[in-house]
C-alpha cells in the first residue's frame, strides 16, 4: 500500500519514512528536484522510498501518475507552495483529506483576517485597494492606520512583507509592491506588537491538540527575518490551557477539521494575535524537535491522517525529550554560496550541536532580509528552551557561512 508525497519539507522525510514503515505503507515522493531533499535522501538506506521527478505543479500529469499507482490510499502535502494543487489531487483522486475550500481560506491571509474578525477572534479586519501605488494610500491610513503591515495574501517565507511605522514608509513600500510579482494580493493590517510565537497543533474531527509552542525571534525591525526558534515555550499551565481553548476557536472558525497547523502568533498586551495559519506541520526543524521533544515521531500521525484515520497522538500520553533550539544560518553578503567554516568546530561544543545544510555550493544567495537568504540551520538541544537557545547561538557563533560575490571565481574554481 502506497501514500504518496506532493514535494515535502526541506527537512522530516527521513521520519516520514519511518512512520510509513511502521504503520506498514510504502511512501513515494513526487518531486520536480530530489536534489533538494539531498541531505534526507543520502542518509536513507537504498530503496527506503519510491521517488519519480516530474513536474510536480502540472495537477494533471500527477493525476495520471498517482492512478497508475498501485495501491494507492493516501496524499500528502506539506508545503505552502504545493498545498492548492494536493487539495485538488485528493479530491480529483477521492482520497482522504481537507476541505479544498479550507485550504484555499487559509492560503489567503487577508481571507483568515476577515473570517477571524467576523468571529471575534482579532482586532481588525484586512485592509485591501485594487491600487499598488501611491493612489492606495489614503484608504490604507484610514482604515488600517499605523503603524501598519503591507503583505502578499499568499506569501511565504517572510516574502513581500513591509512594517510601515510612518507615510514615507508607506509610500517606499508601496513604489517597492508595485514593482513586485506577488503570488496573491496586496493588502494591510495593523501592527501588532509583541514578541512571535508558532503553535504546533494537531486537529481532529474538529478538537484541537496543542503539541507546543516554538519561539520566534526575529530580526529587528523593520524586516521580518527568522532567526531563532526554540521549542518547547515553557508557559504556565493557565495560560498554555488558554492558548490551546484560543487555538482551537481559530481553527474551528477556518473550518480547520483535521491535521496539523502551524499557527504563528503575536502575544500582544491585549492578548494573542494570528499572524497566519499554515496547513500543515512546521518548516525548518520545527517537525524535527517536535519529534526529540516530545519523544515520539509525529510524522505517524501525518501518515494516518493522510490514510482517514485518527492519529494515534491526538491521544497519546508523551514520554518527552530534550528541548530543542535552532538559528538560521546567513552570510553577512549576498552571493554565490562557497561553504561553510567552523564546522569542526561543533563537536567541542555542548548540546549535541549539528548543522543542517539546506544550500548546495555554488549556488546564488540574493535575499537577506527574509527566509530565502539562509544556507543552514544550527541545532542544539538542552534541558530546557532557553538553555537550547544559549547553545544553538553559541555553536552558530562558531560557524560563518561564506559567499562570493558575483562574477568572482569561488575558490578551487
Amino acid at each position: 500500500m502506497t501514500v504518496a508525497c506532493l514535494e515535502s519539507l526541506t527537512f522530516g522525510l527521513g521520519h516520514l519514512v519511518r512512520a510509513a514503515d511502521r504503520l506498514g505503507e510504502r511512501l513515494l515522493l513526487l518531486t520536480r528536484d530530489p536534489g533538494y531533499y539531498a541531505y534526507e535522501l543520502d542518509r536513507l538506506p537504498a530503496g527506503a522510498l519510491d521517488v519519480v521527478v516530474t513536474d510536480t505543479f502540472d495537477v494533471d500529469r500527477v493525476e495520471a501518475l498517482l492512478r497508475s499507482t498501485p495501491g494507492l490510499r493516501g496524499l500528502i502535502s506539506s508545503t505552502d507552495t504545493w498545498t492548492l494543487a494536493g487539495a485538488a489531487l485528493a479530491e480529483r483522486l477521492a482520497l482522504p483529506g481537507l476541505d479544498p475550500a479550507v485550504l484555499r481560506l487559509t492560503r489567503d491571509k487577508a481571507a483568515v483576517r476577515d473570517r477571524l474578525y467576523e468571529a471575534g477572534l482579532t482586532r481588525a479586519r484586512a485592509v485591501e485597494s485594487p491600487a499598488r501605488d501611491r493612489e492606495a494610500r489614503g484608504p490604507l491610513l484610514k482604515e488600517a492606520g499605523l503603524p501598519l503591515v503591507l503583505k502578499d495574501t499568499a506569501g511565504t517565507g517572510s516574502q513581500n512583507v513591509w512594517l510601515v511605522r510612518d507615510e514615507a514608509e508607506l509610500d517606499a513600500a508601496l513604489a517597492e509592491a508595485s514593482g513586485r510579482d506577488l503570488k496573491g494580493r496586496l493588502f494591510a493590517e495593523p501592527y501588532f506588537g509583541g514578541p512571535v510565537y508558532s503553535a504546533e497543533t494537531l486537529t481532529w474531527a474538529g478538537r484541537t491538540r496543542l503539541l507546543g509552542v516554538s519561539s520566534r525571534l526575529m530580526s529587528p525591525e523593520p524586516h521580518f527575518r527568522e532567526e531563532i526558534t526554540a521549542f518547547p515555550v515553557a508557559f504556565p499551565d493557565p495560560r498554555r490551557i488558554s492558548l490551546e481553548h484560543w487555538l482551537d476557536r481559530v481553527l474551528a472558525a477556518l473550518g480547520y477539521s483535521d491535521r496539523f497547523a502551524h499557527v504563528e502568533f503575536v502575544l500582544t498586551t491585549d492578548g494573542p494575535e494570528v499572524v497566519e495559519v499554515n496547513p500543515r506541520i512546521g518548516g525548518a526543524l520545527v517537525g524535527e524537535g517536535l519529534c526529540r521533544a516530545l519523544g515520539v515521531n509525529v510524522y505517524e500521525a501525518m501518515i494516518e491522517a493522510a490514510l482517514g484515520r485518527r492519529p494515534g497522538l491526538m491521544d497519546a500520553d508523551l514520554p518527552g525529550g530534550p528541548a530543542v533550539a535552532f538559528v538560521l544560518g546567513y552570510p553577512a553578503a549576498p552571493g554565490v554560496f562557497t561553504g561553510v567554516t567552523g564546522l569542526d568546530r561543533l563537536a567541542g561544543l555542548p548540546g549535541r550541536p549539528a548543522w543542517y545544510p539546506v544550500k548546495r555550493t555554488g549556488e546564488l544567495i540574493e535575499h537577506l532580509g527574509d527566509s530565502r537568504g539562509y544556507a543552514g540551520i544550527v541545532y542544539a538541544e538542552a534541558e530546557t528552551a532557553e538553555l537550547a537557545t544559549h547553545r544553538a547561538v553559541a555553536a552558530a557563533g562558531a560557524l560563518r557561512v561564506r559567499t562570493e560575490p558575483v562574477g568572482r571565481e569561488a575558490p578551487g574554481g
